[in-house]
């Protein structure tokens, strides 16, 4: 089953306007198949993965190969394993003086990031493949909740039954532990990470406090910040930055951490049906980073809005603000299907001075809630927000 993701569309155009486009996310969350079905209508076009080892030996000589295939549309997938091939593909893109030369996947480790940056300043774009998005499946009330559960990792959230799904995200997790952390260049242990992780999951949606989960766990906040890192970096956390806003307020400015897919944090604290979801305390925090999620990493959204979110110590609270820089929306999250809005949330827009705000929760259709304030889904919101001048 093949779901077309909202992001191909800018991979196509920026392999119009750019020479190298590279496409980065978590492994497994479709990047192969996506380049794969863009590639499938070019005759043009010529894929190497690096982790076949007959792949990684037609790039012995990568400049002789580049210029053999000149004219061709060349993508290198799992990039990590070749970093030293970089500034050939700067010199080729040079040489050649064209755009969509070069579509390059992988996973964001530092010294993949580094040394892209490095070598192809002004001629490279980078876009990210999240899992799949609310937007992205149909507008079913039990295709929504079935994402919910199992996340966006396409082998997860199609797999045959809840218990195929749960045992899959146990694999993922496992191997992204042991094999993936260190061919991305960390050095970690291996069980020290998962319960790190795991002891993250009670945590998704709050306040990070660094020294405090470092005394739990019996590490420093300086490992603590590492490990974040870590999790921030192979784009399987969010961490969302405070707004720094002069409210007249003590205002929070730790930030607030997010698991990016709902599967994996389902699959962390146990949860395996839509059952013990309904009855789990993290039902709400949950719900919160799902649809949060859902409508950070649209595509046109992430183009043009930066998320933060808002807290005064004392009261006054959003769960998200969206600033383009002329306009902001605020949004918050409530997991019941007849949501109420708190005074805290009012409290919270007066002091920001906001005046379009949305209540995203799993609601049959949109409706006002008063004014500037709409009530609806993830994707309501996503749609509703498209509207708004940024």
């Amino acid at each position: 089953m093949l779901i077309r993701r909202k992001i191909e569309l800018f991979v196509l155009q920026s392999l119009q306007e750019m020479p190298v486009t590279a496409l980065l996310g978590p492994r497994q969350c479709g990047k192969t198949t996506l380049s794969k079905a863009i590639l499938s209508g070019r005759p043009d076009a010529l894929y190497l993965d690096l982790e076949r080892p007959d792949d990684l030996r037609a790039l012995t000589d990568p400049q002789a190969f580049f210029r053999m295939n000149r004219g061709k549309l060349i993508c290198l997938d799992e990039i990590q394993r070749a970093p030293e091939i970089f500034p050939v593909i700067r010199a080729e893109a040079d040489e050649s003086g064209v755009n969509g030369r070069f579509l390059i996947l992988g996973s964001a480790s530092p010294h993949l990031l580094r040394q892209s940056s490095e070598s192809l300043a002004g001629r490279i774009r980078y876009l990210e493949l999240t899992p799949i998005l609310i937007p992205e499946t149909a507008e079913t009330e039990e295709v929504l909740r079935s994402l919910w559960l199992r996340g966006g990792f396409p082998r997860s959230y199609l797999a045959p039954s809840d218990d195929a799904s749960f045992q899959w995200r146990e694999d993922f997790v496992r191997t992204f532990l042991e094999r993936d952390i260190p061919s991305l260049g960390f050095r970690v242990p291996a069980d020290g990470m998962r319960r790190f992780w795991t002891m993250l999951s009670p945590l998704n949606a709050q306040v990070l406090n660094r020294s405090r989960l470092g005394e739990s766990l019996g590490i420093s906040h300086h490992a603590v910040q590492r490990h974040l890192d870590i999790l921030t970096g192979s784009y399987l956390l969010r961490s969302l930055a405070p707004l720094e806003a002069n409210t007249g307020k003590r205002l929070v400015k730790s930030p607030k951490i997010y698991f990016r897919d709902s599967g994996i944090l389902h699959a962390l604290s146990g949860i395996r049906t839509q059952r013990e979801l309904l009855s789990h305390p993290s039902y709400g925090s949950s719900w919160e980073s799902f649809a949060l999620e859902s409508i950070c990493s649209e595509p046109a959204i992430a183009k043009r809005w930066r998320p933060f979110f808002y807290g005064a110590h004392g009261g006054g609270e959003i769960d998200l603000i969206l600033d383009s820089g002329l306009q902001r929306v605020a949004v918050e999250f409530k997991a019941s299907s007849s949501p109420t809005i708190t005074r805290d949330f009012y409290a919270a827009l007066a002091d920001t001075g906001i005046e379009t705000a949305w209540i995203v929760a799993p609601v049959v259709r949109p409706y006002p809630a008063g004014k500037g304030i709409m009530v609806g889904t993830p994707r309501d919101c996503i749609g509703g927000i498209g509207e708004v001048p940024g």
